[in-house]
């Protein structure tokens, strides 16, 4: 079981932002803990259940295990963690 994390680069309120995703919602949410990302910072969302990193917590993130994915150089990687977390959104 893998958790991932993209590269920061959505620019949002004045810093750049990755997606932490994971193959499994509770590897998702044990890491977004272990990086003090509280659990109302959780995205359920249709385009994909993950949570949004700043950028300087990138690094620690891999640290703690994520694997730093690029949609530059992983593109199919890319679009299987999007689509498993697209599968994890849950409706209710």
């Amino acid at each position: 079981m893998t958790v991932y994390i993209d590269d920061a680069v959505h620019p949002w309120r004045g810093e750049r932002w990755a997606h932490l995703m994971a193959d499994t919602l509770p590897e998702l949410h044990a890491l977004a803990q272990q990086l003090g990302i509280p659990r109302r910072a959780f995205q359920n969302r249709p385009s994909g259940a993950h949570y949004d990193i700043p950028a300087p917590l990138h690094a620690r993130a891999v640290a703690l295990g994520a694997v730093a994915i690029s949609r530059h150089r992983d593109r199919a990687l890319m679009r299987q963690v999007i689509a498993n977390a697209r599968a994890q959104y849950s409706a209710g």
